[in-house]
C-alpha cells in the first residue's frame, strides 16, 4: 500500500531490470549481528512497510506460541530518527506499522511518544515486564539503511534459537492481515500507553548506581563537549549529566537535532574517528574544553576525544576506551564494596575480537574475565545467565566502540558511558591526570595491549567466501596456515565450522555460528589476529593486537611489530588487489 515503493518496482519492470528485481525479491532478510538491517526501499531483502509488517506477524506468532500471558504483559516499541523521502520510509512510521500489528491482534503496546535511545527499549522491556521489544533503527549505518533490532524478555537482544525460530514464522504467515496496514491505531487504540515518562524517569534514577563522585561532579570546571550525530542523543545525555550532578555538555549546534540526512558527516560513525569529529573538536577548542563525547545517531555507541598537551586531539579506540572502563568499574567497586564481598563473585565480558586487557586486569585483580562471540546480543544473553546465578557483572565492552557499564542496561549504552566518561575524566583531572595518561598507566600496570582494527568493503559476496575458504584449505584440502608471511602461526580458531586447534578435542569453545565467516590466528610472537565479515554492513574486518606482560613496556618495538604482521595478514590473507577490495578511506 506504499505507492513509493510500488512505484519503485514498476519503473524497474518497466525498463527491464530484472537482475536488480531477482535481488529484490528472491531473497529474505535475516537476522544479523544486530537485528534485520538493509536498505530503505522496495523489495523483500530491503527494509519497507510490508518486510517490517511481515516480521512483526512473525514476532506476533512466535510469542504467542512462547508466552500464555502475552496480551497480559504486551510489547515496548521504539524508534529513531531515521527516514527516507523516495520510499515514503521514516523509523516512526515503521514503528507506527509495527505497534499497528500488535494492537489489531489486542496485544497491549508500550510505544513511545517520540524517539529513544536504542538502550530505552531493552530497559523498558525489563522494566515493564514486557514479552519482547522492537527498536526500529539502522544506527551507525549509512542514512539509506534502516533495521529491526528485537529484544527478547530478559532485555537481551535475541540470539539463536529465537532468530531462526522467528524468521520460519514469517515465511509462515506473508500475506498482511487485516488490520495490519492501520499505521493509526497507535493514536486511537486504547491498549496503547506511551511508557516515556516512566522509562526515562526510572533509566535517570538508576543511572545514579553508577555514580560516585556527586559532589566533585558539582564542583568541578571542567568543560565538556557533546556530538549526537543529527541522532537521538542530545536530550537524554543532558539529562544523563544532570543526573550525575555535572553542568549540562556544550552541544554541537549543527549536529544537536535530528537529520535523516545526516547533512554534516560523510558518515554517520563516530568510530571513523576525527574526520567525523571535525565540527565537535572545533567548537571544544573555541569553548576551552578538554573533551568531546560522541554519541552515535541511536545513541547506543560512544566515542571520546580528549586534547592533549601539545595541541592535538587523541580520538580513543574502542580498545582503549575499554581498559579505561575496566579500572574505573573495577576500582571504584574495591572502593564501594561491603566488606565481606567476594572479588571471586565479580564479572568482566567482552566479544573475542576485542581487546584481551580485561583479561588482563582480572588476572592481576581476581575478578573472572568471559569471551562471546562478536555482537552485544551474546554478551546480553550471557550478562543475564551470570546475575540470575548471583554474580556481579561491572562491566562489558565490545571495540566497536559499544559499552555496558552496570548491569541496568543488557545492551550497550551511549548515554551512560558518555556520563561515567565524564565522571573519570573530572576524577582524574583533580589529581592534575588526563585520560590519556592514566590509560598509560594502565597499560604499564597491567601490560601494553596494542591493537589495530580496521577493514574493506567488498560488495561481492562470492569473494568474500573464496577468500575464507582459501585460508580453509591453505597447504591442501582442509589445512589452515602455518604461516602467515615470515610469522609463525601457534593456532587457529574458526567460529564458522567449530574447529579449534588449541582445544585437545579441536572443537571451538565459542558456539559455532555458520552464518557469518570468522577466523582467529594466534602467533608465536603473541600477536592475536582475526578475520571476519559483518554482521551489518559489506565489510571484512580485521583485528590485530599484541597483548604484552607489564614488564614489556616498549611500546615503540610492539607497535612497529604489530604493523609488520597487519601488513603481511592483508598481502597474505587478505589479497586485496587481487580480490578487488575497497581499502577503507583515511
Amino acid at each position: 500500500q506504499n505507492e513509493k515503493t510500488k512505484e519503485q518496482i514498476e519503473i524497474l519492470l518497466q525498463n527491464g531490470k530484472h537482475k536488480e528485481l531477482r535481488d529484490r525479491l528472491c531473497c529474505r532478510l535475516t537476522f544479523g549481528t544486530a537485528g534485520l538491517r538493509s536498505a530503505m526501499g522496495a523489495g523483500f531483502c530491503y527494509i519497507n512497510d510490508l518486510t517490517v509488517i511481515q516480521s512483526t506477524q512473525g514476532i506476533y506468532k512466535y510469542l504467542e506460541r512462547c508466552f500464555s500471558d502475552f496480551k497480559q504483559r504486551g510489547f515496548v516499541v521504539g524508534y529513531d530518527t531515521r527516514g527516507q523521502v523516495t520510499s515514503n520510509c521514516s523509523s516512526k512510521k515503521l514503528a507506527k506499522l509495527t505497534a499497528g500489528v500488535l494492537l489489531a491482534k489486542d496485544v497491549p503496546v508500550y510505544f513511545f511518544s517520540t524517539y529513544v535511545p536504542t538502550p530505552f527499549v531493552p530497559y523498558a522491556v525489563q522494566q515493564l515486564k514486557a514479552v519482547a521489544g522492537v527498536m526500529i533503527t539502522a544506527s551507525h549505518n549509512r542514512k539509506e539503511d534502516n533495521g529491526y533490532k528485537v529484544y527478547w524478555e530478559n532485555g537481551a537482544q535475541i540470539t539463536s534459537p529465537h532468530d531462526k525460530e522467528i524468521i520460519k514464522c514469517i515465511e509462515e504467515c506473508v500475506e498482511p492481515w487485516n488490520g495490519s496496514w492501520n499505521e493509526n491505531l497507535v493514536d486511537t487504540s486504547p491498549l496503547r500507553q506511551d511508557p516515556l515518562k516512566k522509562i526515562c524517569d526510572s533509566y535517570m534514577e538508576d543511572l545514579k548506581k553508577i555514580c560516585y563522585h556527586r559532589e566533585l561532579n558539582m564542583q568541578t570546571n571542567m568543560k565538556f563537549v557533546h556530538t549526537s550525530f543529527h541522532g537521538v542523543g542530545h536530550d537524554y545525555v543532558q539529562l544523563a549529566f544532570k543526573a550525575f550532578g555535572f553542568q549540562p555538555p556544550i552541544p554541537v549546534p549543527e549536529q544537536k537535532d535530528p537529520d535523516p540526512d545526516f547533512s554534516t558527516v560523510k558518515c554517520p560513525n563516530p568510530e571513523e574517528g576525527e574526520s567525523v569529529l571535525e565540527l565537535s573538536l572545533r567548537l571544544a577548542e573555541k569553548e576551552a574544553a578538554k573533551v568531546v563525547v560522541a554519541t552515535d545517531p541511536d545513541a547506543d555507541r560512544l566515542a571520546v576525544a580528549e586534547l592533549q598537551e601539545n595541541g592535538c586531539w587523541k580520538v580513543f579506540t574502542g580498545n582503549e576506551m575499554a581498559a579505561l572502563f575496566g579500572w574505573w568499574m573495577f576500582s571504584r567497586w574495591k572502593e564501594n564494596c561491603s566488606k565481606d564481598a567476594d572479588v571471586k563473585n565479580v564479572y568482566m565480558l567482552a566479544t573475542t575480537v576485542s581487546s584481551k586487557i580485561l583479561r588482563a586486569i582480572a588476572l592481576k585483580e581476581g575478578f573472572n574475565f568471559e569471551e562471546t562471540l562478536p555482537g552485544f546480543k551474546w554478551i546480553g544473553s550471557r550478562v543475564k545467565d551470570l546475575l540470575d546465578n548471583g554474580k556481579e557483572v561491572l562491566f562489558a565492552f565490545e571495540e566497536s566502540i559499544g559499552f555496558m557499564c552496570g548491569t541496568s542496561v543488557l545492551d550497550k549504552d551511549g548515554v551512560s558511558a558518555a556520563v561515567v566518561i565524564a565522571e573519570m575524566a573530572a576524577y582524574l583531572e583533580a589529581k592534575n591526570l588526563s585520560l590519556a595518561q592514566k590509560l598509560t598507566e594502565v597499560y604499564e600496570t597491567y601490560g601494553y595491549h596494542i591493537s589495530k582494527t580496521s577493514y574493506f568493503l567488498c560488495y561481492d559476496p562470492p569473494t568474500i567466501k573464496r577468500i575464507f575458504e582459501r585460508l580453509r584449505n591453505f597447504d591442501g584440502p582442509q589445512s589452515y596456515p602455518k604461516f602467515c608471511g615470515i610469522y609463525n602461526i601457534l593456532h587457529v580458531r574458526d567460529v564458522t565450522t567449530g574447529y579449534d586447534s588449541s582445544q585437545p578435542n579441536q572443537k571451538s569453545v565459542l558456539p559455532v555460528s555458520k552464518s557469518s565467516q570468522m577466523i582467529t590466528f594466534t602467533f608465536q610472537n603473541g600477536c592475536v589476529a582475526t578475520l571476519r565479515t559483518s554482521g551489518t554492513e559489506p565489510k571484512i574486518k580485521y583485528y590485530a593486537e599484541m597483548c604484552a606482560l607489564p614488564e614489556q613496556s616498549d611500546r615503540t618495538v610492539l607497535e612497529e611489530e604489530r604493523q609488520k604482521l597487519v601488513e603481511a595478514l592483508i598481502e597474505n590473507f587478505l589479497e586485496p588487489d587481487k580480490n578487488g577490495l575497497i581499502w577503507r578511506s583515511a
